[in-house]
């Protein structure tokens, strides 16, 4: 491609083969360049001053804004009677411009005032119409319209054979348009992918930092590409966006490259945000003649820090010699020369030669697939090391949890037979021990002693008494008697004899039906507890009346009341005391089956009030 570039010299010769296989030559005469007025009219009487293309008129005329035309004279060198089709290409006008062939207009931008077009960086073709052109020789005019400050003038131009134009156009084509929009496409693609992983994992700041750098970039080869003004208002404004784009880019890039490396760098970068707010201000803020040089200052200062950043990250790499760091260090090197290439172009270092930034993206595609399958593996490995440490620390604590339950459970069985012995304890007591009482208050307080058939009475009632204990240790399975009447029966039975021989008046008083029955366990507790009160009664209180009473004031309470007008004793001191038995066991009993007691006790009248609740049955629906 550089040879066709070449073709741009003031006198040279393009050769085509005719169908005759004649041969025929297009040479440029040559090329000159004078400065036009605002109207765009064509300075015919010139000066007109010899220029070498590409040409740069802000060497030429420093201050000059506005039109600029380019006159080249050329002509066909054929053989008699022969006739060579000719094709022009033109691979830029900075900024905006117009073509005439022999004062035939072939093409115009559609901004030729502010704000500008941009064909800069757009390649140009035509196959030049035969009617358009004269024998003997033709001139190509060229206006062009720009500003000092953005380096204006005149792109490389060819004259000659359609073939070879039109490959020259597609090659033109190719690196200045189709690999930048490549690029951006790549650029805006991985940025959005990294954002989206940011977005949904805040802590991998890293993606988050590669997306603004992708968004930089994509704004700054946008605006390369763009050819229309919108959405600036002059041309100098798209120049300082393009600059702020740069110098944002950059910072983004080296806060990337720091924390990818893990690298903590507080001071370094802090200058450099500081850095960044100057330049940009300096882009914003600089006086329109000075665009230029504010553009200038942004762009070394940005490629020094860029150079600066990749140098240390590849010392960085060689210390962690981390993979993904040994890869990134590396893809940077590539980074580096295709940015010092292009830098050296822009400031007329070098000839004229296609960028390689462009080229960057395959290598950006490339390198930071591997990066993320790098860490991707090294996440894997993570967690399957985790998932290892957390399996053993699943045993380990199955192990501690195994022995902490053999331990309850070891505590558990103790606790369980301390309960059913104090269980049995409170039954003796109440059941089998009420009965001891009253048969030992019989024997002393008989007149004549007792035969054969009387104690093997007693000692029957105690083999049912105690029968009833083993039977009712668990009393979840007993039946509620029918009727409060059928329930008191045998306590009545037994402490009426008794009573009737120590000359004690009892009154009972018992509804005929049970409002809301009571659970088996409330009829178990209320049935312990009138034992225990009433053999209290045989052995304490001296009483000459007893009065047992069963209510039920609501459908879900249940109310029983014992009172005796016997010697009556100290309820408080008794249970500070803690001696009784009995009372500890009746206060057990009510307690545990959602109950309350009340003891009250005077001398002629002691008094125990017990209360339940109890739970009414729902009728099932049919």
């Amino acid at each position: 491609m550089a040879c066709w570039l070449l073709v741009l010299c003031l006198s040279g010769a393009a050769q085509a083969a005719t169908p005759g296989g004649a041969s025929c030559t297009v040479q440029v005469l040559s090329v000159a360049a004078a400065q036009g007025d605002d109207q765009g009219n064509r300075p015919e009487a010139g000066p007109w001053q010899a220029v070498t293309l590409p040409d740069d008129w802000s060497r030429r005329w420093p201050q000059h804004d506005g039109t600029v035309w380019y006159r080249l004279q050329w002509q066909r060198d054929c053989a008699a009677g022969q006739r060579m089709p000719v094709a022009l290409t033109l691979r830029s006008v900075i900024m905006a411009g117009e073509v005439f062939v022999n004062d035939q207009r072939l093409w115009r931008d559609s901004q030729l005032s502010e704000p500008l077009s941009r064909s800069w960086n757009m390649p140009r073709y035509w196959h030049l119409p035969e009617g358009l052109l004269h024998e003997g020789v033709n001139t190509l005019w060229v206006r062009v319209v720009g500003l000092a400050v953005q380096s204006p003038g005149l792109g490389p131009v060819y004259l000659g054979d359609e073939a070879s134009a039109r490959q020259l156009y597609e090659e033109l084509l190719w690196t200045n348009r189709s690999l930048f929009v490549l690029n951006l496409t790549v650029s805006a693609v991985l940025g959005g992918l990294f954002f989206c992983i940011w977005v949904i994992r805040r802590e991998q700041r890293i993606f988050g930092w590669y997306a603004a750098m992708a968004l930089c970039w994509v704004l700054f080869i946008a605006n390369i590409l763009m050819t229309s003004p919108w959405p600036f208002s002059t041309t100098l404004m798209a120049a300082r966006f393009n600059g702020i784009a740069l110098v944002m880019y950059v910072t983004c890039f080296c806060v990337f490259v720091w924390r990818f490396g893990g690298q903590s760098l507080p001071r370094l970068e802090k200058a450099l945000w500081l850095l960044t707010a100057a330049l940009v201000a300096l882009m914003a803020l600089a006086p329109d003649a000075r665009v230029g040089n504010a553009q200038l200052v942004a762009v070394l200062s940005t490629a020094t820090v860029f150079f600066l950043n990749c140098l240390q990250f590849q010392l960085h790499a060689l210390r962690t010699r981390r993979p993904e760091h040994v890869w990134l260090a590396a893809s940077l090197l590539i980074f580096m020369l295709a940015g010092a290439h292009d830098l050296l172009i822009m400031l007329k270092l070098i000839g004229e030669t296609p960028a390689w930034t462009p080229l960057t993206s395959v290598v950006t595609t490339l390198c930071m697939s591997v990066v993320l399958g790098l860490r991707h593996a090294r996440s894997v490995r993570r967690i399957e090391r985790f998932n290892l440490e957390l399996a053993e620390g699943i045993e380990r604590a199955r192990g501690e949890l195994a022995t902490t339950l053999e331990r309850e459970h070891a505590l558990a069985l103790t606790n369980s037979r301390l309960q059913d012995r104090l269980q049995i304890a409170h039954d003796l007591h109440d059941g089998l021990g009420g009965s001891l009482v009253r048969m030992m208050a019989m024997v002393e307080q008989a007149s004549t002693p007792l035969q054969g058939p009387q104690f093997l009475s007693m000692l029957k009632l105690l083999r049912d008494d105690l029968r009833q204990t083993i039977d009712n240790g668990s009393s979840a399975g007993i039946k509620v008697p029918a009727t409060p009447q059928e329930w008191i029966a045998p306590l009545r039975h037994r402490f009426t004899q008794l009573f009737d021989e120590l000359d004690v008046a009892c009154t009972w008083h018992f509804a005929a039906q049970w409002r809301t029955p009571p659970s088996a366990l409330q009829c178990m507790a209320l049935t312990r507890l009138v034992e225990e009160s009433l053999t209290n009664v045989v052995k304490h209180s001296r009483a000459r009346h007893v009065q047992v009473e069963l209510q039920q004031p609501q459908p879900d309470s249940l109310e029983l009341n014992i009172e005796d007008d016997g010697i009556g004793f100290d309820v408080l001191a008794v249970q500070r005391a803690g001696v009784s038995v009995g009372m500890r066991s009746m206060h057990a009993r009510i307690a545990r089956v959602g109950g309350q007691l009340e003891v009250v006790s005077l001398p002629g009248c002691t008094r125990l009030v017990a209360r339940l609740a109890l739970q009414r049955e729902v009728p099932a629906s049919v």
